[in-house]
């Protein structure tokens, strides 16, 4: 397929209306819409603007290739739009925008099209083809151009792998971007281009959108000298066992491939070491805020199943009684007993040792488990003499320190002879891992206990107007980003509340939980006119989740209009958390949503009031949601180019 079947007359705008990023993308996308090629536009431009926030698809040099692939493009398709004043759009070269070739492939596009999306990308390589682009007069002239270069460049993008000379060092690539379209293909010509002025023999892999091309194969990894994985984005990272690796963001094999190309003919890359985990991602610069949340978030997601299994059991048991998992009491149960030790005894003994020995694992992989794994146990088992432990801030210290300690100890050991290679996972990193951060966590837990349990007796005694300010807080954290690093933030707060035994704040961050998504059904049902057709039917949708406790149902309407919608959420949520707080609702369970609501401690009444309270709160956000937004309007772009 060429490129002028998917970039033709109707898709080309040589002038270009907008003045900023935003304005830009709409202008082209309602160019796609007129031209029969994207049918659901409010969709495409989502996913067109999810992607921008990845990385911006500014690629310096006046070209910018906003790209998607969107289950609202009907038929894959190219625009092509021109502004000579230039556009700021956070290209990596700091320069303005002139030439902007969006992508536009559905979730059907076969290999022929997502092939050909991925050649123009090559094209934008070449500098006397851009300027073609900036000096057509008319768009005869912009087809002409192309036809050209696909006439010169008759090969497939990814076939001068054999046409690189042999002479010195052997260099293997590998390039990937999360959608698989651009820059994967952009990084992998440069690559390869630029190797072949340096007269060094390279090959490139891409894990584009059709899959992976021109994979390495195992004899050729054996007699790589070293291997630059350049990825924004997870690649196999297994079979470089044992060999030189540059890992670095797609971008810099883009723009700094000199200097990244160099440092591969110098040697100059640490050996990988895999260590038997699991494929990674390709470590980036300019990570550290966003590793740290990842992983914590690797704990937290790990340590869910344990928290929200054993939690629903010990709620579950008290169907015979508050107490009857106590022989001693008259309400004993022999099976309330067995589903209060599955739950609490176990499943909730483990989740703060999953928690740190995950966190560990996701900053140095396989071998930080095992000392993060001990290290989360001392912080719940080493007690001061009334019997405290630091808990979840015990747990969270031992999984950054296990990993930290074992980041450390990789680097020291790989100065060791390669005879003991096999001695490290095995040997080095458990013993020196297990006992270094051992203790440590034994010296520190004892302050870290007065500080977790001195937090804790405070929250417990706040009353009145105090606890209802933190309901209203945890029930507005909860709405902000549904998911996010605030909203999972709330919501270990309230699990860590919940292992201690203060259920009054999981009543709270539940219902802050549950308002979004429900907020977004009713809206939709009595707001019609607020909404397209396809978002009232994902309206009904929201329901469930809602009813579910997942908030990330209301995601996709707060990224469409997140000025009114996020706003009217957190009332909402934050009125939510406080009126349970006011009602004193007590509820056991981590998750489930209604599904819970016969455990909130109390009975039925606590529970209708539990109910009423998110109803209130949703109803709240709904209207507010109703009012804020505006009636819809599908505008045509009726301007002649």
């Amino acid at each position: 397929m060429r490129i002028t079947e998917l970039l033709t007359a109707s898709t080309i705008q040589l002038n270009v209306q907008a003045t900023s990023k935003n304005q830009l993308i709409e202008e082209l996308a309602q160019v796609l819409v007129d031209a029969g090629k994207v049918s659901d536009q409010e969709t495409y431009i989502a996913d067109l603007q999810a992607r921008e926030a990845q990385s911006s698809t500014g690629i310096g040099e006046g070209i910018a290739i906003p790209h998607a692939k969107s289950a609202g493009v009907a038929v894959p398709a190219i625009a092509f739009g021109r502004q000579l004043a230039g556009i700021d759009y956070d290209s990596l070269d700091g320069q303005p925008a002139k030439l902007f070739f969006m992508i536009a492939a559905n979730d059907g596009a076969n290999n022929d099209h997502l092939e050909t999306l991925s050649k123009l990308a090559t094209f934008l390589m070449d500098p006397q083809f851009t300027e073609k682009m900036m000096t057509a007069s008319t768009k005869e002239e912009i087809l002409a151009a192309i036809e050209e270069k696909e006439g010169v460049d008759v090969e497939e993008p990814m076939s001068n792998a054999q046409r690189v000379p042999t002479a010195g060092k052997h260099i293997l690539a590998v390039t990937a971007c999360p959608t698989g379209i651009a820059h994967t293909f952009m990084a992998a010509e440069k690559l390869q281009t630029t190797a072949a002025e340096k007269n060094v023999s390279i090959k490139v892999e891409t894990n584009g959108s059709g899959g992976v091309k021109n994979r390495l194969t195992e004899q050729e990894i054996a007699d790589a000298d070293i291997i630059i994985v350049a990825a924004d984005t997870k690649v196999e990272m297994a079979r470089f066992n044992g060999k030189k690796v540059i890992q670095t963001k797609v971008s810099k094999a883009i723009y700094e491939v000199d200097a990244l190309l160099d440092a591969a003919i110098a040697g100059e890359a640490p050996i990988y070491s895999h260590d038997g985990g699991s494929d990674v991602e390709a470590q980036t610069e300019g990570k550290s805020g966003f590793q740290f949340y990842k992983h914590l978030m690797n704990g937290v997601s790990n340590m869910l199943p344990f928290v929200v299994g054993g939690g629903i059991l010990i709620a579950l048991s008290f169907f015979w009684g508050i107490n009857s998992a106590n022989p001693d009491d008259p309400s004993y149960n022999e099976f309330a007993a067995m589903l209060n030790t599955i739950g609490g005894g176990n499943a909730f003994f483990l989740m703060v040792p999953v928690l740190a020995g995950f966190i560990a694992m996701s900053i140095a992989d396989r071998p930080g488990f095992a000392p993060g794994m001990v290290g989360g146990l001392l912080a719940i088992t080493v007690t001061n003499d009334a019997g405290a432990n630091s808990g979840f801030l015990g747990g969270l210290l031992a999984g950054f320190l296990a990993g930290y300690i074992v980041l450390g100890l990789k680097k020291i050991f790989e100065k060791l002879p390669s005879q003991l290679e096999g001695l490290k996972p095995v040997l080095f990193f458990p013993l020196f891992g297990i006992g270094i951060t051992g203790i440590i966590m034994m010296l520190v837990n004892p302050q870290l206990t007065k500080l977790y349990t001195g937090l804790t007796g405070f929250l417990e005694g706040l009353s009145g107007t105090n606890v209802l300010l933190l309901g209203l807080i945890l029930g507005g954290m909860m709405a902000v980003d549904m998911g996010g690093p605030i909203n999972k933030a709330a919501y270990t707060f309230g699990i860590a509340m919940l292992s201690s035994g203060n259920f009054n704040m999981m009543a709270a961050v539940m219902a802050g939980g549950m308002v979004p998504p429900l907020a977004v059904g009713l809206a939709t049902t009595f707001f019609k006119n607020r909404f397209t057709k396809q978002e009232r039917e994902a309206g009904k949708t929201a329901y469930v989740l809602g009813a579910c406790f997942i908030s990330e149902g209301a995601i996709p309407f707060a990224a469409a209009d997140p000025i009114r919608v996020i706003p009217s959420f957190v009332l909402g949520s934050a009125i939510a958390g406080a009126l349970t707080m006011l009602f004193d609702i007590a509820l056991r369970a981590p998750h489930g949503g209604i599904f819970v609501m016969g455990l909130v401690d109390g009975g039925l009444p606590k529970a209708l009031l539990y109910l009423l309270a998110i109803l209130i709160g949703s109803a709240v956000s709904a209207v507010s949601i109703g009012l804020l937004k505006k009636k819809v309007t599908i505008q045509k772009n009726t301007s002649v180019q």
